[in-house]
């Protein structure tokens, strides 16, 4: 009888280690982008669709490169523009441009495209989020599909508008990484005590 609750026990903690790996590899590709018109905004990365501009993403989060900067170029209807340490739509990382990696994932609200100049091979840290299902529509196919917002676009339909705005709303913090959920907290501090029951 011991062996088989061990057994199952055993087996249990496979499973959870199995399902916790793939929880933290799905994390590395959640970006979290708290916003100053009072919010956090929620990315799914897309890494499968456009793995270097990804890495660049999370190469520029992990230093801390997005935190302070402005929206400088919102256009209602369309999308709103950040990314640029300069805050004039000139600027970029010290990085080199990134090669484009289009798709054919459809522009639609809450999709992160990365800006560039005419050059298709010139993005490097500017990107962009549509705030309509159409108003990005055309961009299919000729800008690079980074991610999807998943969460928290109320904050972005909140940033001031302009090119660039009198008062420019920015990017508070953007780290890598999923949102932990309160009831995920209680179930795990759950677990350890269900687990001890079993074994007695």
């Amino acid at each position: 009888m011991l062996k088989k609750v061990l057994f199952t026990l055993f087996g249990g903690l496979l499973v959870m280690t199995a399902a916790q790996a793939a929880k933290a590899a799905d994390s590395d590709n959640i970006a979290q982008m708290e916003v100053s018109t009072g919010g956090t905004v929620v990315i799914e990365l897309l890494p499968d669709i456009a793995p270097k501009h990804v890495e660049r993403i999370k190469t520029l989060a992990s230093e801390g490169f997005y935190d302070g900067i402005v929206f400088h170029r919102v256009i209602s209807g369309f999308m709103a523009q950040t990314g640029d340490p300069t805050g004039t739509g000139m600027g970029g990382s010290n990085l080199p441009d990134v090669p484009a990696e289009f798709s054919n994932y459809a522009y639609k609200r809450g999709t992160v495209g990365m800006a560039r100049s005419q050059n298709p091979d010139s993005a490097n840290s500017q990107f962009f989020i549509c705030f309509t299902d159409t108003g990005c529509s055309f961009l299919t196919g000729k800008y690079t599909v980074l991610g999807q917002v998943t969460e928290g676009m109320e904050f972005i339909d909140k940033v001031a508008v302009g090119e660039p705005p009198s008062t420019p709303s920015k990017i508070v913090k953007f780290t890598i990484g999923a949102p932990e959920k309160s009831d995920e907290k209680a179930a795990a501090s759950e677990e350890p005590a269900a687990a001890e029951k079993s074994a007695e």
